[in-house]
């Protein structure tokens, strides 16, 4: 397997989070996004949307985080991303399109550096719209998980897809000083997945191409 990342992508952090949990073994690309790498040079050539992160697997490419996740799940299918139940899995892809549906395509990259050069909103202005998409979001993710029985993870007593998405945000939000205030459920499945080394690996942190 070779993974096409950007160390910073919340969405690449998702898929390196179900590789580490699954135990397999991938080859690391770099990929820049904030010096456009994506739209140049070999990587535009393999990738229709030039989004990372990208995966090859034996001969084919795969696009888009949570389509790789569910692949993943399906080759791969311990331990489980999803539940084995039709409503256990409906919960957990709700939780997990709560954050990369609704609060990630407000607060990508691409769309910050559109508020900035094409709006001319000026850096305060941009980080308080990230941080108010990042807390009306989380609220409404506090929410979710609030109609459940409390559980250790997002979703019962291990890990799930909506671990792996949870986990990037609170990184991304930390790093624009969000207000994670009052979410308790929320924290302390983000705490309990930051116990595992599946997490900790996975972290920008410790990727190849991480930067200061």
């Amino acid at each position: 397997m070779k993974l096409h990342n950007y160390f910073r992508s919340s969405a690449s952090f998702r898929v390196r989070i179900a590789l580490n949990l699954k135990g397999l073994d991938y080859e690391y690309i770099p990929v820049h996004i904030a010096r456009g790498e994506h739209k140049t040079g070999p990587f535009a050539a393999i990738s229709p949307d030039m989004l990372v992160p990208l995966l090859e697997d034996d001969g084919e490419r795969f696009t888009q985080s949570m389509a790789i996740i569910e692949y993943l799940d399906e080759i791969q299918p311990e331990p489980p991303l999803l539940p084995h139940d039709p409503v256990g899995r409906a919960r957990v892809r709700a939780l997990s399109e709560s954050i990369a549906c609704e609060i990630h395509p407000l607060n990508n990259l691409r769309v910050l550096k559109y508020l900035v050069r094409e709006l001319k909103l000026d850096d305060d202005a941009k980080n308080g719209w990230y941080r108010h998409w990042v807390r009306e979001g989380m609220l409404a993710f506090e929410r979710q998980l609030a109609l459940h029985p409390a559980s250790t993870y997002c979703f019962g007593d291990a890990p799930t897809m909506a671990d792996c998405c949870l986990v990037p945000q609170v990184f991304n939000g930390q790093r624009f000083d969000c207000d994670f205030s009052g979410l308790p459920r929320t924290m302390a499945a983000f705490e309990a997945c930051m116990q595992l080394d599946a997490f900790q690996r996975a972290q920008p942190s410790r990727c190849p191409d991480a930067e200061a």
